[in-house]
């Protein structure tokens, strides 16, 4: 007991200095992709953004992968779409909640260690599904935008590729966003704009137990979203932990992951928020920028607290298109190309469980029907394989 007492103090005060610059990049780097995703899922930023405060100072006491940068992740908002267009926001924070609530049981379970049963060919699939529906739904905003928008959208996506030739200590997704918006506010262009897509005025999230869940009606609607988000963020978050174990060379606690993500997201139904889960760019730009232990997250997250306290009417006219070439950045960074270059190097089996995967989730927009599609044809074609040299 004692030496996991000094353990945990140890993540809080071993990398203070380092800890503290970590924070503060990252939470600039969360910004225009949590803004980018709740557009995707067709609700105000304001409910991404109570999001991710919540899962960065939850995670920061209760995490069990200290530096692991959590928000409103895209995985997340793609599964909730179709709900939230058919039914509302209340029936969002209903799933949200119940979700949280899966988690909950599946980090008390001890769930998260059955993530090696997951094959990496459909871990592959995951990732590559998720790239694809990002970059097509970043298209569709843009068509019909006309040329303002077009060169807005090709700007953003320049700066953002060309700004780390210049430096890496500020995020180019950040600057490709101020540098657009500046120039569509000093031009005068008539562009979309975040504020017209929703308010972005500060103001304290309205807290409440989502009581719709005491409808069985309710139930029947949330549920199924609610299962596909607590499976999908469990996924997503123990990647991001695996990438974190092995930038840093620790190791994590994936239980205690769980549940922290099941009690953060139960939180985020109750004040009115997205769902959410491990962020894997972010938590790679924490990393990188010297994150190491718990203050990391926690300084990212009252940073989040004070950007919209004081800045959140500068989001306001922030151009859709900036965040579209940023969105668009983000989808081809999350693609994994060098599962193309390895194709070579699987086994058929392999290759179509990746493509089954890939088809279901962009057919159905929903990652979880995808893993589970890819899970069971992995593994029945390899029963069917040993079979059939057991006969032969």
């Amino acid at each position: 007991m004692n030496s996991l007492m000094k353990n945990e103090i140890s993540q809080w005060r071993d990398n203070p200095k380092d800890d503290f610059l970590g924070g503060l990049v990252s939470a600039f780097s969360v910004i225009p992709e949590v803004v980018g995703f709740t557009i995707i899922a067709g609700v105000n930023p304001m409910l991404g953004l109570y999001t991710s405060v919540a899962f960065l100072i939850l995670s920061a006491f209760l995490g069990g992968r200290p530096a692991m940068v959590s928000a409103g992740a895209g995985s997340m908002a793609l599964v909730v779409v179709a709900l939230i267009a058919e039914y509302g926001t209340e029936y969002l924070f209903a799933a949200v909640f119940l979700a949280g609530i899966f988690q909950l049981i599946m980090g008390l379970c001890k769930v998260g260690r059955l993530i090696k049963y997951i094959p990496q060919c459909v871990m592959t699939g995951f990732v590559d599904s998720l790239a694809i529906i990002i970059f097509v739904s970043q298209i569709k905003n843009a068509l019909g935008g006309g040329l303002t928008m077009y060169a807005l959208v090709a700007a953003g996506i320049v700066i953002v590729y060309l700004f780390p030739r210049i430096t890496k200590a500020v995020p180019s997704t950040l600057i490709a966003i101020i540098v657009v918006t500046a120039a569509s506010v000093f031009l005068g262009l008539t562009t979309t704009s975040i504020g017209d897509m929703g308010n972005m005025t500060a103001a304290l999230p309205d807290v409440h137990l989502p009581t719709l869940l005491l409808s069985l009606e309710t139930w029947k609607i949330v549920l199924p979203y609610s299962i596909s988000l607590a499976f999908v963020g469990l996924i997503e978050t123990l990647l991001t932990q695996q990438v974190v174990d092995q930038m840093t060379e620790t190791t994590s606690d994936t239980n205690r992951e769980s549940c922290s993500q099941g009690i953060t997201n139960m939180v985020c139904g109750c004040i009115g928020g997205m769902p959410g889960c491990a962020m894997i760019g972010q938590a790679i730009v924490n990393v990188k920028s010297g994150g190491r232990g718990r203050l990391s997250t926690l300084v990212a997250g009252v940073m989040l607290i004070a950007v919209l306290g004081f800045g959140s009417g500068l989001l306001n006219i922030i151009p859709l298109a900036a965040l579209i070439g940023v969105m668009i950045t983000v989808s081809i960074a999350t693609f994994d190309w060098d599962s193309l270059r390895s194709l070579k190097d699987q086994s058929p089996l392999e290759i179509l469980t990746t493509l089954l995967t890939v088809v279901i989730v962009v057919a159905t927009n929903n990652l979880a029907y995808g893993v589970a599609a890819g899970l069971a044809l992995y593994y029945a074609g390899g029963f069917a394989a040993k079979a059939f040299v057991r006969a032969s």
